[in-house]
C-alpha cells in the first residue's frame, strides 16, 4: 500500500513516517496542503492521512476537493480537535476515520490497517503464489514450514512480484512502487535489493523464482 502523510509538525510526522515504514507501508510525506494537492494529482494513493490544520490548504479542503474529484481511497484525519461537531464536519467532507492528535502510534496502526480492508484491490493481510506464502503484517515468508523473516523494503519487493506473477517488471516500475516520493535510489540500490531477497527466498528453496530479464527488469517465475 502506498500511503500519503500530510502533516506540517515534524515532530508529529516523524514517528508516524517510521512505524508506517517499519509496518511495510510506502509513505510520501508533505508539509503543506499545496505539496499535499500537486502529489495527488501525480499519484494515486491507497490510504490519506490529512492533518486537519495545514499551511496553503487546509486538509478539511484537501478531503472535499479529493471526494469532488471522484476519488475513493479512504481518509484518515488527524487533528486536535475533538468536539463532536468538528468530527461530524470532517466525516460529512468524506473522511473515514478520525484521529485525535497526539496520536497513539498502535492505535494508529491498527486504523490503518482496517481502512487497508476498503480498498477495491485488498487481498488480506497475507499474499500466497503457489507454495510460497507472505504474511505482510509479520514481514516473513513461508514454504514448506520454513519461514524467514524480511526487512520492510524486502517484504515490498516481494509483495509487488507476488502481485504481478510472471509479469516483466521494469526496473523503473519497481522503482517506483517500492521508494517513497523524493527518495532517488542509488543507481544499484534495486540489484542490491534482489540480490538480498533472493538470498532470503534460498532459504525456502524459491531463490530462482525471481528470474533477471536483462535490458528490462525482473521477472517472479513461480514453480508450481
Amino acid at each position: 500500500m502506498r500511503i500519503l502523510l500530510v502533516e506540517d509538525d515534524y515532530e508529529q510526522s516523524e514517528p508516524l513516517q517510521g512505524i508506517l515504514s517499519e509496518a511495510g507501508y510506502i509513505v510520501d510525506t508533505a508539509e503543506d496542503g499545496e505539496i499535499a494537492e500537486w502529489l495527488i494529482s501525480q499519484k494515486d494513493y491507497d490510504l490519506l492521512i490529512l492533518d486537519w490544520m495545514l499551511p496553503t490548504i487546509s486538509g478539511l479542503s484537501l478531503c472535499r476537493q479529493y471526494r469532488c474529484a471522484g476519488k475513493t481511497a479512504p481518509i484518515l484525519m488527524l487533528t486536535a480537535k475533538d468536539t463532536t461537531p468538528d468530527k461530524v464536519m470532517g466525516l460529512d467532507a468524506g473522511a473515514d476515520d478520525y484521529l485525535v492528535k497526539p496520536a497513539d502510534l498502535v492505535e494508529l496502526l491498527a486504523r490503518v490497517r482496517a481502512l487497508a480492508r476498503r480498498v477495491p484491490n485488498w487481498q488480506g493481510d497475507s499474499l500466497r503464489v503457489a507454495d510460497l506464502q507472505l504474511h505482510l503484517a509479520y514481514l516473513t515468508v513461508e514454504r514448506e514450514q520454513v519461514t524467514v523473516e524480511l526487512s520492510p523494503r524486502e517484504a515490498r519487493l516481494l509483495e509487488y512480484l507476488m502481485r504481478h506473477p510472471n509479469q516483466v517488471l521494469t526496473r523503473s516500475q519497481i522503482e517506483e512502487a517500492l521508494w517513497e516520493w523524493g527518495m532517488e535510489p542509488e543507481s544499484n540500490a534495486l540489484t542490491v535489493l534482489v540480490r538480498k531477497l533472493r538470498h532470503r527466498l534460498q532459504q525456502v528453496d524459491a531463490a530462482e523464482w525471481i528470474r533477471t530479464v536483462y535490458g528490462m527488469g525482473y521477472r517472479l517465475n513461480p514453480q508450481y
